[in-house]
């Protein structure tokens, strides 16, 4: 019996380190701490043990050491030099003298073997889990590749090579997009959690600035190579991209690399992220240039940088420019505006012959006591800076445009409408 436990502890401790790829040096550490532990625990002390462990051979050896004395005050560490005599029949020892003898597995008993059993997957599980979160720690920023194990609502669980489990939440998902069990997935590895002392929690995401930015690395040679450098990246995913890039070596175009010949480079990304829209635009330092850029093909008439870093940025365009420049539910707008790192405002600049029947017209910002101000920033945003441009749109669209209620929009008009009627 004995025997069939040591075998049973040394293999189970084999098949662990060969499973996990445990190094040598922390297997052999390991197995001598467990059995320190349950030592310490038997005979209330471990100082007078040692603990011998041949990893190649399978073998764990444990000795204890005693003082030879005249008289024993503590049995776990004296002996007299009768004791020795009788135990082995060598009466060669003195006092002062150290016996040393071997003790086998059965003197813990059956509860000391099961305690060492469970002490020792217990440690070879703590290992695993600092492994891996080791390894994905050193991997975050990398986009990670792999099938689909398991969908619920709230998340997809993936699993890598090993085993391991990965997470991409609901909130890191493209809006949109469905996934079934073996589909092959790529995200970027966002976050390695310990939570209350389970296995690693590690995070994919599909949605931040970081993974477009790699896909363009696989997609791009010249941005692997550092001839091409991508300076920001903007995103409102599953809607619309800009990459602002900048090349190094006057002879390359960086968009025309980025795109590819006929798209051929740009369209995987496209792919990738679920037919989301990538602008791709030249970086520069000047911010009302690369505002005028992240708005194109919309044309800007001027822009007002305001006097100070967090004032709001006005876009002034003329009216038949604005839906352009807006975009759909003012996510054009928006990306620009995280492009800087300011709010954008767009203004409406009329014709010089429309300027006189303009004057009848009334700010928006005038109705501050009727209309709740985040309302008329919401209309401000799609462009309507007066009372006649937002009349000049349906209810409908500006409902849609502006992300607002019928009822509030509903309300709205009659406000306006109120100001023109004699």
């Amino acid at each position: 019996m004995e025997k069939e436990n040591v075998v049973t502890l040394i293999d189970a401790f084999k098949d662990f380190k060969e499973e996990k790829n445990i190094d040598r040096p922390v297997m052999m550490g390991v197995l001598k701490d467990v059995f320190m532990t349950q030592i310490a625990k038997t005979y209330g002390s471990s100082d007078n043990f040692d603990v011998i462990v041949n990893v190649d051979k399978g073998t764990c050896e444990i000795y204890q050491n005693f003082e030879i004395v005249e008289e024993v005050e503590n049995p776990n560490t004296e002996m007299t030099p009768e004791q020795v005599a009788a135990e082995t029949g060598d009466d060669d020892y003195e006092v002062g003298d150290t016996y040393t003898k071997e003790l086998s597995l059965k003197s813990f008993g059956r509860r000391g073997i099961l305690n060492i059993r469970q002490n020792l997957q217990g440690r070879i599980m703590d290992i695993e889990k600092a492994n891996v979160y080791k390894k994905y720690s050193e991997k975050i920023g990398e986009i990670f590749s792999g099938e689909v194990y398991q969908t619920w609502s709230k998340e997809v669980l993936i699993l890598d090579e090993d085993g391991n489990e990965l997470h991409i939440p609901k909130d890191e998902q493209i809006p949109g997009e469905r996934f079934k069990k073996n589909d092959t997935v790529r995200a970027i590895i966002k976050s390695v959690e310990m939570r209350n002392n389970t296995t690693p929690y590690i995070t994919l995401s599909r949605t931040s600035n970081e993974f477009l930015e790699r896909l363009f690395e696989q997609e791009v040679p010249e941005i692997l190579d550092g001839l091409i450098t991508v300076k920001k990246v903007v995103r409102v995913p599953g809607e619309r991209a800009k990459v602002a890039v900048e090349s190094y070596d006057e002879r390359i175009d960086p968009i025309g690399a980025c795109i590819g010949v006929k798209g051929g480079r740009i369209i995987g990304i496209v792919r990738e992220l679920r037919n989301e829209n990538i602008d791709v635009i030249q970086w520069t330092n000047n911010q009302p240039l690369l505002i005028q850029r992240a708005l194109n093909p919309a044309r800007v008439s001027s822009i007002d940088m305001g006097s100070g870093p967090n004032d709001k940025v006005k876009v002034y365009m003329m009216p038949d420019e604005v839906k352009k420049g807006v975009g759909r539910g003012g996510c054009n707008i928006q990306l620009a505006g995280m492009l800087v790192d300011r709010e954008i405002e767009v203004w409406r600049q009329l014709p010089k012959e429309e300027i006189d029947s303009e004057e009848e017209d009334v700010l928006l910002s005038e109705f501050e006591n009727e209309i709740d101000s985040w309302v008329i920033e919401k209309l401000q945003s799609i462009g309507c800076d007066t009372a006649k441009s937002v009349l000049a749109l349906s209810p409908e669209d500006v409902a849609r445009r502006a992300d607002l209620e019928d009822e509030t929009v509903a309300e709205v008009f009659d406000i306006l409408r109120a100001e023109f009627e004699d």
